[in-house]
């Protein structure tokens, strides 16, 4: 059997404003790239990222249209030890690294991040475990007050926009509630009541349905909220299971990424793959072109059914493997060659494009010298 190299601790386990890139005082080290253009449906492609302090890696991608978009993540992690919140700008020409020094973080990482046409929104943590949200305010991120900020046990793990602007976040509160809702400004914060299955931690993430549902999800809760009451689906099964990515299509049709180490092995041993879809019945296991390494993420296309997924193939690890719902499965669709692994943990549509955006690091753990990574 051929062997690659593989370490544990895989890498990936923020009211109007106007939007605009960013430039001038706030930003360093941008890099600039040749004209872009959309790649096609085979075509995905490099783009030059800042050099960061190594152990690097980008989290989340979001993107308003073809000259704006954001990813966040984190730089100068030690192994277990966090490193720095890191985000990037692209203006259209080139991704440029922020400066948040503004910000008094001392330590942390930023997860997930959101956007629409007009308005974005980060999460993240500090390196004292407190919860932090992030506004875009045209050109840099600034802190957002929410309710129970700087209370015991509140956490924030994503973040997710629905058709109204409206900002909905993934978290934890004292009170167990999972999902924060909020109107764009610093009091319009109302945490939802929580799903009948009391939580144990707070969800991976968030995402809103083409009918307008709520859903937060990880490995032992999916739950969607109509604005009244909850629905909850069953846990997903598995002996080691990590939930990356939930795409909410109707009722009964939801799918669900992710890997599962299982049990037992020996140490460095690789996850397998998970996907997941739930017919309105049962979980059943997806066909996949892969089945040893991850799936780290899924955007749905422009009528809400699947689209694209994001993965790490254990067997080829110099190049992205990505998924392609193409005449109902999911087909391979694999990125350019690299000389260092691929990692993405982030993966998003590029509005008005047809395009994406992915990001993550080249290196399979969380150890110098891995850089961010970005595809599109």
């Amino acid at each position: 059997m051929r062997r690659r190299r593989f370490i544990s601790g895989l890498v990936g386990a923020g009211a109007g404003i106007g939007l605009v890139s960013s430039s001038g005082g706030t930003a360093t080290g941008a890099v600039r790239a040749a004209a872009p253009r959309v790649p096609g449906p085979h075509d995905w492609q490099t783009v030059p990222a800042p050099a960061c302090t190594p152990a690097a890696q980008l989290l989340g991608v979001a993107a308003a249209g073809p000259g704006l978009a954001w990813a966040v993540g984190e730089e100068g992690r030690n192994g277990g030890t966090r490193g720095v919140p890191l985000a990037l700008v692209w203006d259209g020409g080139a991704w440029t690294r922020l400066d948040l020094s503004h910000l008094g973080l001392t330590g942390g990482y930023l997860r997930s991040v959101a956007a629409s046409a007009s308005a974005a929104w980060a999460v993240g943590t500090d390196r004292g475990g407190v919860a932090r949200l992030l506004r875009w305010d045209g050109s840099t991120w600034q802190e957002s007050l929410f309710a129970g900020r700087l209370a015991y046990g509140t956490s924030l793990t994503g973040v997710t926009l629905d058709a109204k602007d409206r900002v909905w976040l993934s978290g934890r509160n004292s009170d167990g509630c999972v999902l924060l809702r909020g109107d764009g400004g610093d009091d319009g914060w109302t945490w939802v009541t929580p799903p009948p299955t009391p939580p144990t931690s707070a969800p991976a993430g968030v995402r809103v349905a083409p009918d307008g549902g709520v859903w937060v999800y990880d490995a032992a809760l999916v739950a969607r909220w109509d604005g009244e009451t909850w629905t909850e689906l069953p846990a997903p099964a598995g002996l080691r299971p990590t939930v990356t990515g939930l795409l909410p299509v109707a009722a009964d049709d939801v799918w669900l990424t992710g890997y599962d180490y299982g049990v037992g092995g020996p140490p460095g041993k690789p996850p397998s793959v998970t996907l997941r879809h739930w017919d309105g019945n049962a979980w059943t296991y997806a066909t996949t072109p892969f089945t040893v390494g991850m799936l780290t993420a899924i955007v749905a296309d422009e009528r809400g059914g699947p689209d694209r997924i994001a993965g790490w193939d254990f067997w080829d690890q110099t190049r992205a493997h990505y998924l392609r719902w193409e005449s109902g499965a999911w087909v391979s669709e694999r990125g350019p060659l690299s000389t260092a692994p691929v990692l993405l943990s982030g993966l998003a549509s590029v509005p008005g494009t047809g395009g994406y955006w992915s990001v993550g690091t080249n290196s399979a753990s969380p150890y110098p010298p891995a850089q961010v990574y970005v595809e599109r």
